[in-house]
């Protein structure tokens, strides 16, 4: 009998312990859009066209861009995972990675850039059958990254007048 009440104490514990996700924490809104933001001493003009001419030599395709609003769209084809996937299935990917830009004038001498990056996944399957998947790419190493182009860009644009 004490057994059995002993299982039926632990057994609940045990599987609620296996069952909890021993990932990272999930990042709060305030925590990504502080590295996906960065401010540059520049006006809006010089950081628009900067943040357009990183993207390009990324190798992104800009969809569409919008100096009045400020916003940047571009998408960028998946490097080697598509063969790979092709080689142990029968589904095929195609993966891009897409972007958006939001630049901002806070004065005359100061622009706010954010950036998104998501990563787009189709797997079609077998007698055309399809899924999608975005995830957003939460790395802030890729935004400081991008973020040092763009400055390097503006450091160029500037210097230049």
């Amino acid at each position: 009998m004490k057994i059995q009440r002993a299982l039926v104490l632990t057994v609940p514990l045990l599987l609620t312990a296996c069952a909890t996700d021993g990932g990272a924490p999930q990042k709060t809104s305030l925590e990504i859009q502080s590295f996906q933001s960065k401010q540059f001493e520049a006006d809006k003009k010089t950081a628009f066209n900067s943040t357009m001419s990183v993207f390009q030599d990324l190798g992104y395709v800009v969809n569409s861009a919008s100096l009045e609003t400020g916003f940047i769209t571009a998408v960028k084809g998946a490097d080697g995972m598509q063969a790979f996937l092709e080689n142990i299935s029968n589904m095929r990917s195609e993966g891009k990675t897409a972007v958006t830009a939001f630049v901002e004038e806070i004065n005359g001498k100061t622009t706010k850039v954010r950036l998104s990056f998501v990563q787009r996944d189709k797997m079609l399957r077998e007698y055309g059958q399809q899924a999608n998947r975005e995830k957003p790419i939460l790395d802030p190493k890729v935004y400081e990254s991008a973020f040092n182009k763009i400055g390097d860009a503006i450091f160029i644009r500037t210097s230049q007048k």
